[in-house]
């Protein structure tokens, strides 16, 4: 069940690519449905908080009118940074799901993992979920960049 929504979030880091954004995907899943969807938009939106997370979390937040997300599981295809495992203790989401490691940003573990701390609702973390495919759609377009660069 992880890979089928890992795909979802590996499709929408795909689409951010194509639109020059650095390819990150999410997607929010209560009881086995996708409640929201999320890819980086940065440079779009010209604003730093626009991760794939961010965008997930406040399309759930919207589609199940509760800021509250403690039934929810969140698939991202790269390790949270810390303003999004930010988002994620505060919407109280269960479990995280990621598949590449972050080791300049990552805050589940790549540099620090926040979730260790004494947070008060603090979710269970699996990693490495399509961790080479997440991995190559990353490294693919790091590449092109600076192939064309």
């Amino acid at each position: 069940m992880q890979e089928i929504f890992m795909r979802q979030a590996l499709a929408l880091a795909r689409e951010a690519a194509a639109a020059g954004e650095v390819p990150v995907g999410c997607v929010v899943v209560r009881e086995g449905v996708v409640v929201g969807r999320g890819r980086n938009r940065r440079e779009e939106k010209r604003s730093a908080a626009s991760h794939a997370e961010m965008e997930a979390i406040a399309q759930a937040n919207g589609a199940l009118g509760s800021w509250r997300l403690e039934e929810c599981e969140l698939y991202v295809t790269l390790e949270p940074c810390p303003m999004c495992a930010g988002a994620i203790l505060n919407a109280r989401i269960r479990r995280v799901w990621f598949g590449a490691r972050d080791r300049c940003f990552g805050a589940c573990g790549g540099v620090t993992n926040l979730f260790m701390e004494n947070f008060p609702h603090s979710p269970a973390l699996v990693g490495g979920v399509l961790e080479e495919e997440c991995r190559q759609v990353l490294s693919g377009f790091f590449s092109g960049l600076r192939e064309n660069g």
